[in-house]
């Protein structure tokens, strides 16, 4: 088919000159049929389309290369063959064409299954305050110099667009609870609907249309900030699409190239950073004369009031073995001697773990990801050496304890001596008594009077405890004197036996 160039000059000859037919054909040096098609049909060009494709080699084999593009396109993209090795397994079963045919077959497949799939939507607009959307992201950092896979929660404003992103070891029940409480607190206060896929941690059940049960827990953060939870179709992502979107912005502008820092906490940091300047540097989508973070100020006034901090924790229930140890998530924590014996409740949050018997805490830890990891605490470990003080020099709840100066002077100057280890242990019972600061000054004050035994230590701790205050008697009034008593030593000489 001529060019668009070639069917301009026809045009120009024929409708601006007056030309002949026959002497445009002679000149130009195309067919009548030509020049009649383009007079006629008044187009400035013209596309030529085959109707039907020989596939004088490929065609029995189209079956067959259906199957293989079909099941090639539901794999991930990880997985996904290249069309060299779908044409050479092709080729295995016995075609013999070349690998052209199959790149042009391909390309009209995919072209055609696009058409059959490609979905509409329709834009959504939100108020402000009206609702918020939430989600996971998995992204690859350097933590300390190892590659690690971290969970990314995702909170984005519908109406402003503004974004809040913060990092997890997990997507558990508890850093749930945490995200939502630091993005509400950097928002300073909540949407009136909350949108979400039906995450486990949040959606225990699955009913027809958008009916759920919702986990009783995640209810509960819920009621406490005043937010109404929806949960999307199952996989209809775009229901939440400014989230998903948000996904793919975060990872190319904050974790592309790869992150390397010390820890979560730096990483967060950065992370809140890079949020705000994103904010304050780009348009809003809709109104592109004010920035996301201009926006964003504006609908603070409609946002539901910040409710504070819910008390976010996931609780399993678990004994204590008797080495004063509870095991949860893997790993191991200890917990006062007291609580050996009885079940106790384990509240897990996104950084500690707190563990309590009969509604008192019986330990406290900073919360460990790894596995196989134990967790002491050991003062837990001091009444125990009560009973068995042998146990500090070699216990492994004692090996690199940190002591205060004048305690860790007192337990190396100990160390050397016989009955060192019971002397130590008696003054560590103290602090469980008189307390850590206490038994460190008088410790510092024995040390400056050249000795460290035991028994000066606890006994300048007796001489600095207040003295017990003298209880008062109440004299009942029967019994009270109605003539004070005159002091008369005469009277004993009344007493002596006459000479």
């Amino acid at each position: 088919m001529k060019g668009v160039d070639t069917i301009a000059r026809i045009r120009r000859e024929f409708f601006n000159r007056g030309r002949a037919i026959k002497d445009i054909v002679r000149d130009l040096h195309v067919s009548r049929n030509t020049v009649r098609k383009v007079v006629r049909s008044g187009a400035t060009a013209f596309a030529y389309e085959r109707e039907v494709q020989p596939l004088p080699k490929l065609g029995p084999w189209r079956d067959d290369l259906d199957r293989m593009l079909t099941t090639n396109a539901g794999r991930s993209a990880r997985e996904r063959l290249t069309l060299i090795r779908i044409y050479e397994a092709l080729r295995g079963l016995g075609y013999e064409g070349g690998y052209d045919a199959v790149r042009r077959y391909a390309k009209t497949w995919k072209r055609e299954r696009a058409s059959v799939t490609a979905q509409a939507f329709v834009p959504l607009s939100f108020a402000p305050g009206e609702a918020y959307q939430f989600d996971w992201s998995h992204e690859i950092v350097l933590i300390g110099g190892t590659t690690v896979t971290v969970k990314v929660a995702h909170v984005r404003l519908c109406h402003s667009r503004m974004l809040f992103v913060r990092a997890y070891p997990r997507e558990s029940q508890e850093m749930v609870f945490d995200a939502h409480d630091r993005a509400f607190a950097f928002f300073q206060g909540t949407c009136q609907r909350g949108i979400y896929d039906n995450m486990k941690t949040a959606v225990e059940t699955i009913f027809v249309g958008r009916e759920r049960a919702y986990n009783r827990r995640f209810l509960q953060m819920c009621s406490h900030y005043l937010v109404d939870p929806v949960a999307c179709t199952p996989a209809s992502g775009w229901e939440k699409g400014q989230v998903e979107n948000q996904v793919g912005l975060v990872r190319e502008r904050f974790f592309t190239p790869r992150v390397r820092v010390k820890s979560y906490e730096e990483l967060n940091a950065l992370l809140l950073d890079g949020v705000i300047a994103y904010a304050k540097a780009h348009p809003h989508p809709e109104e592109r004369e004010r920035t996301v973070w201009e926006r964003f100020e504006a609908e603070r006034t409609a946002l539901v009031p910040y409710a504070g901090r819910f008390d976010g924790f996931h609780a399993v229930t678990a004994s204590v073995s008797t080495t004063c140890l509870v095991r949860f998530d893997n790993n191991r924590y200890s917990v006062a001697a007291s609580a050996i014996g009885r079940p106790v409740e384990v509240r897990a949050y996104a950084e500690r773990v707190e563990i309590r018997q009969d509604g008192r805490v019986v330990a406290e830890h900073e919360r460990a990801f790894g596995r196989d990891q134990t967790v002491f605490d050991p003062w837990h470990y001091v009444p125990v050496l009560a009973r068995k003080p042998g146990a500090l020099r070699n216990g492994a709840p004692f090996k690199d304890w940190v002591l205060p100066p004048a305690l860790d002077r007192v337990r190396r100057k100990l160390a050397g001596s016989a009955g060192g280890d019971r002397q130590m242990v008696e003054i560590l019972t103290a602090v469980l008594a008189d307390g850590l600061p206490a038994v460190e000054a008088a410790c510092a004050e024995a040390l400056r009077e050249g000795v460290h035994s035991a028994d000066v230590v606890l006994n300048i701790l007796a001489r600095q405890r207040e003295p017990t205050p003298p209880v008062t008697i109440l004299t009942p009034e029967s019994l009270r004197l109605r003539h004070e008593p005159v002091a008369d030593c005469a009277r004993y000489d009344s007493l002596r036996s006459p000479p």
